[in-house]
Order: C-alpha cells, then sequence, then structure tokens
C-alpha cells in the first residue's frame, strides 16, 4: 500500500464580513488530495483535506516540511499492518518528525489539512463512513445517527444594521435552526445590547413553552476582550439566560477566564483556538470551566487533526469532563463525524458563510436543530456537490 500522489492548492473563501478581531476580506484556504494505489470501484482512493476558517493557507509550510516528509517516507511505515490500511498514527508522527515541541500555531494547520485527508483514505479503503470507522475504533461501536448543530453566523457586515442582523437569524430558523450564534466585541457594549435585543425579540416568536430567548441565542467575542471588559459584557449578559458567551479574551488568558468563571454563571464556550492536548489540560486546570455547563470547542482541523483531538479527549477524561460538553467549533463535515463518532455534544454549523467547506451532505437538511449523517465512504466530500466540484477543478 503506498501515497502515490499528494497534490495540494490555495483557494479564497473571501468574504465582507468581519468579527471582532478581523475580516475575511482576504482569508484563503489550503486543500489536499493523497493519492493512494488502493483501487475502489475502478478508481483509486484520494483523501481530502482542509482547514477551518479563521486561519490561512499554510502552502510555506506544507511544501517546504510535511509534503516532503510524507512523500519520502519508506511506504511500509505508513501502514497499519494489522488492518492493511495507512496509519494516522505513524503518519502523524512522521509529519511531526524534527519539530520541537511547543509553538503550536500555524504549523497545527498544516498538519491538520493532512490529518483530515489521511482519515478520509483510511475510511474509504475500508468503505465505511468515517463516524462508524471512528466509532468502531474509539468506542464501543456505537455512534450517533443525528447530532445537534447550531446556526453560527451574526458577523458585522460594514454597511448593515441590526435589520439585516434579525433578518438573518430568522433565515437560520427557517432553515430547522434551534439555536443561533452572533457576533460581538467590534461595536460598543451598548450597541452590541441593541443588536442582542433584537435577535431576542425575533427568538421570542420561536421558543417553546418554559423556554426562554435567551437559552436559544449564543454570543461570540472571538477573544477580543480584557478583563474589565468581559466583565462589563457579563453583567448585561447575565439575566438573558443565553445559550452561552464565548471566548470572552485572549484564547491563553486563563487567569482571565478563570475571575469571568467566578463572576458568571451562565454558560460559558471556548478551546477553538487551542491546538496541543497541553493547551487543553491548562486550560482545564486553570481557567475555571465548569464541567457541568460549559463548553469545549477545540477544532481538529485547526489543531494537529484527529490524532491529536484523540489525545485532547484523554485529557478531558483525566479531567472527568464528559464528551458530551465537547463542540468543535469549523461547521464542517469532519467535525460532524468526529462528533458522531466520538459521542461529542455536537457541531457548529455555517449555514450563510465560508462556503463550500462550511454545511453538510446536500442531502442531509436541518431539523429541529439535528442533523443526519450519510453512509458514503469517507467524510462524505463527494455528498457535498459544490465541495466535491471544488476538489475537482483543482486535482484532476
Amino acid at each position: 500500500m503506498k501515497i502515490l500522489q499528494i497534490k495540494d492548492s490555495v483557494v479564497s473563501i473571501a468574504s465582507e464580513i468581519q468579527n471582532a478581531y478581523i475580516d475575511f476580506s482576504k482569508m484563503t484556504v489550503s486543500i489536499v488530495a493523497i493519492v493512494t494505489d488502493v483501487i475502489k470501484d475502478g478508481k483509486p482512493v484520494i483523501g481530502y483535506g482542509f482547514h477551518s476558517n479563521g486561519r490561512y493557507a499554510q502552502a510555506g509550510l506544507l511544501r517546504e516540511r510535511f509534503l516532503p516528509r510524507l512523500i519520502e517516507a519508506k511506504p511500509e511505515n505508513l501502514v497499519d499492518d494489522q488492518r492493511d490500511n495507512l496509519d494516522p498514527f505513524k503518519i502523524w508522527d512522521i509529519l511531526m518528525t524534527n519539530e520541537k515541541p511547543g509553538g503550536h500555531g500555524d504549523r497545527s494547520v498544516a498538519v491538520g489539512v493532512l490529518d483530515m485527508a489521511v482519515w478520509d483514505a483510511v475510511a474509504k479503503i475500508e468503505e465505511k463512513p468515517l463516524y462508524k470507522l471512528l466509532a468502531e475504533r474509539f468506542g464501543k461501536g456505537k455512534s450517533k445517527k443525528k447530532v445537534f448543530v447550531y446556526a453560527a453566523g451574526g458577523y458585522y457586515y460594514p454597511g448593515k444594521g441590526t435589520e439585516t442582523l434579525v433578518q438573518e437569524m430568522q433565515g437560520y430558523l427557517e432553515k430547522g435552526y434551534r439555536v443561533v450564534k452572533m457576533k460581538i466585541g467590534a461595536a460598543s457594549l451598548s450597541e452590541d445590547m441593541q443588536r442582542i435585543e433584537a435577535v431576542l425579540r425575533e427568538l421570542e416568536n420561536h421558543i417553546d413553552a418554559g423556554e426562554t430567548p435567551g437559552s436559544r441565542l449564543a454570543v461570540d467575542a472571538n477573544g477580543r476582550f480584557d478583563l474589565s471588559v468581559a466583565l462589563a459584557y457579563a453583567r448585561e449578559l447575565q439575566p438573558l439566560g443565553l445559550f452561552w458567551y464565548e471566548e470572552a479574551g485572549d484564547p491563553l488568558d486563563y487567569h482571565l477566564q478563570n475571575e469571568l468563571s467566578s463572576a458568571y454563571d451562565q454558560p460559558f464556550a471556548t478551546g477553538e483556538n487551542l491546538f496541543s492536548h497541553q493547551d487543553v489540560a491548562n486550560l482545564l486546570r486553570y481557567g475555571g470551566l465548569r464541567p457541568e455547563k460549559d463548553y469545549l470547542q477545540m477544532d481538529p482541523a485547526l489543531a494537529y487533526g484527529l490524532v491529536e483531538y484523540s489525545r485532547m479527549l484523554d485529557i478531558i477524561d483525566q479531567f472527568n469532563w464528559s464528551h458530551s460538553r465537547c463542540v468543535p467549533h469549523g461547521g464542517h463535515q469532519f467535525a460532524l463525524h468526529l462528533a458522531a463518532g466520538l459521542g461529542l455534544g455536537g457541531n457548529e454549523s455555517y449555514p450563510g458563510v465560508f462556503q463550500p467547506f462550511g454545511g453538510f451532505a446536500d442531502e442531509t437538511p436541518i431539523k429541529d436543530s439535528l442533523v443526519g449523517l450519510t453512509d458514503h465512504p469517507g467524510v462524505g466530500f463527494e455528498a457535498k456537490s459544490d465541495l466535491i466540484n471544488l476538489f475537482n477543478k483543482h486535482f484532476q
């Protein structure tokens, strides 16, 4: 069994949207295709990969370090002998050869792109959807048939105000989402509260008996605040009973998170910008997070891939957290398979932005904030027409 060729390219997801830290007008994504010598249905098995939004394409790192290491490796060092398949853990070790510990930044994204493609190929070789393969290898063979998803949006659009925001959220609710998320932190506290209150008024028309509008709304500051501002927002958000208050401060400022946890008794969500299991351990040690109510959002496509994510779950187990408190960032099919196969609590969804990478298979509509998975082998990129068309355009 061999890897015959690895192709990579850079594509744009440029958009006018902005969050509290960045605009996406020049955002790019790396994509890869790993071509194997395994033949299924008369064609070689190809594993595809990409990374989530919020980080730029990693063409330099891929071409200078990681692709050469994989291409130059002896074929027998890439193989899982017991399964007659590629071994993602062996491949991960080869990719990380001569990489110094620490410094989990852009290289975690480059490795995550390749890791996704490897797992896509591995599941295709076994002719199984990835979520079923993961349930067999990491669980007890049990997987979820449907996964909770929430609609992430509510960005700042230049020249567009609160009315446009409310219309956007209406659209997500009409698509079948029960929980929606909006951005905060790029405006003043008073302006953001006006935006939040406008969305809450719309949510009042969609809640069930006994629910509050806030229980259907999450807000995301994208790490923008220092402690004083994070606390000021917390005081205003506290009475609203929000679904969660996300990433108030810098992802590595565990002191800020700890102090905030003491002052705000509603749920938090954080972790999407943590890229190693060591960082996750420090968050759980020092961040003051509460396993009965808070959420962890590590994104495998940005954090060295599923191999490293499995180590993050080991850390979560050591701290007696449930996997159900994990809801990965990214809004893509790869994380959806992890959620279904590893018993996670759900997955982000991008119904309106970051296409064609955001979203799921064409044949899986959202209903009551739940989405199903297909039985296509691998991650099922072939069942998402706009995404497989992109891969075909660049790699055929």
